[in-house]
């Protein structure tokens, strides 16, 4: 049987590139599971080749925050780790405080690790979680299990992101026999003890145990996923989707509604069923689903991004300065070297030349008005110099589990 240091070894293994020059970012709270993936985590970067950049998150809710934050730094320094402090700034909520602090936390470490160059971010989620999570579920939650290997939750900061979690084969009693055996202090956090807290009150039930414990995501067979190409959003054979169990099925065309229309929130759950018994069947279908229509003849389905709903969800037009980079309706990432504004191309159709206007009707029909448009620009293409691409299918592919791996450095 591995030790507990193999174990994390052996999923740091499978998912991260060895001897890369961009480091490894680690989400570190400072509690015993963070303090003991920083530890184990430091000497397989050590042996690889790789930097380990802590991030710490002060989300300023305890008056303590800041010492624990230099404590974190601390530590960090003792590794031979980069460190760096992120500070959750702003009004708090008055409710929905744990969610609230979490969409901070994961944009706040998205952000830093994207400046450093990183494209994984360690974390500390170990089996207790899960059970935790099953217990929350009993009690009526919709809490998701965390998965060893999955994209950043937070978009658009955590495009091209992946959270790994190495440690969820072991529990958290063990790793704190760990840090107590070697002499590891760590930081035990008030508000885990608070019952005002859904987790909190977990932590105080039994955990179930046994298969029932971690709550399987639906699987999307690969080879369903492959047949997903972009074109001016998402498209597929319509035949692929009659192949596979409605609930994969229902999941994929879940994940290309958000990608396509470049939200981050997934389809309600009866009207997503409906689409998908829809596009099942052999009749025509046009539905508006996440910010995406969906087409579908008899023999493709599309996604693509109505430009009305451009204007119904207020995306606002992107401004960037020379060496700026931005992400323009949750779709297209934009790298600047000229003073650029980014908008829809649906109300800017008559500033096109003759050319531009032929090269257009060549786009289906519903995609042409969410184009990007670049302003002073007569065709379609960006200003000289100016970079843009699009997130969608990468995003669809993170999302539906193509990506197992670091991405390799640019």
């Amino acid at each position: 049987m591995p030790s507990l240091i193999d174990a994390v070894h052996q999923s740091l293994d499978r998912r991260l590139a060895t001897h890369c020059d961009h480091p490894i970012a680690l989400a570190l709270s400072g509690g015993g599971d963070s303090v003991a993936l920083a530890h184990i985590a430091k000497g397989w970067a050590q042996t690889h080749g790789r930097r380990l950049l802590c991030l710490t998150v002060d989300h300023g809710l305890n008056p303590a925050s800041l010492a624990w934050t230099a404590a974190c730094g601390d530590l960090a320094a003792q590794l031979g780790a980069d460190f760096q402090a992120l500070t959750w700034t702003g009004p708090k909520p008055v409710t929905g405080i744990p969610a609230a602090a979490r969409a901070a936390r994961h944009a706040l470490l998205a952000d830093a690790a994207r400046s450093a160059g990183a494209s994984v971010i360690l974390m500390g989620h170990t089996a207790s979680d899960l059970s935790e999570s099953a217990v929350m579920r009993l009690e009526g939650s919709s809490t998701p299990d965390a998965r060893e290997w999955s994209p950043s939750p937070i978009w658009p900061q955590g495009r091209g992101l992946f959270l790994l979690r190495p440690m969820l084969g072991l529990g958290r009693s063990e790793l704190r026999a760990w840090l107590s055996q070697e002499g590891i202090n760590w930081i035990d956090d008030p508000a885990n003890d608070d019952l005002r807290f859904a987790r909190s009150r977990a932590r105080r039930l039994p955990q179930p145990t046994g298969p029932a414990v971690q709550a399987l995501p639906t699987l999307i067979p690969r080879d369903l996923a492959l047949t997903v190409e972009e074109d001016f959003g998402l498209r597929m054979p319509r035949q692929a989707l009659l192949s596979v169990e409605p609930s994969a099925a229902a999941a994929l065309v879940g994940i290309a509604c958000v990608c396509a229309g470049g939200g981050d929130r997934l389809p309600d759950r009866q009207r997503l069923v409906r689409l998908t018994e829809a596009l099942r069947s052999q009749r025509p279908v046009t539905m508006t689903l996440s910010g995406s229509q969906v087409l579908a003849d008899q023999d493709t389905i599309r996604w693509v991004r109505p430009a009305g709903d451009i204007r119904r969800s207020r995306s606002e037009d992107l401004h960037l300065v020379p060496g700026e980079v931005g992400v323009w309706d949750g779709r297209y990432e934009v790298r600047a070297q000229t003073r650029t504004s980014v908008s829809a191309l649906a109300d800017h159709r008559a500033d096109l030349s003759k050319a531009a206007r032929a090269e257009l009707a060549q786009i289906p029909a519903r995609a042409r008005g969410a184009l990007p448009f670049f302003a002073g620009e007569t065709e379609l293409s960006a200003p000289p110099g100016t970079d843009v691409a699009s997130l969608v299918l990468r995003r669809f592919q993170a999302a539906v589990g193509l990506i197992q791996q670091e991405p390799a450095a640019d």
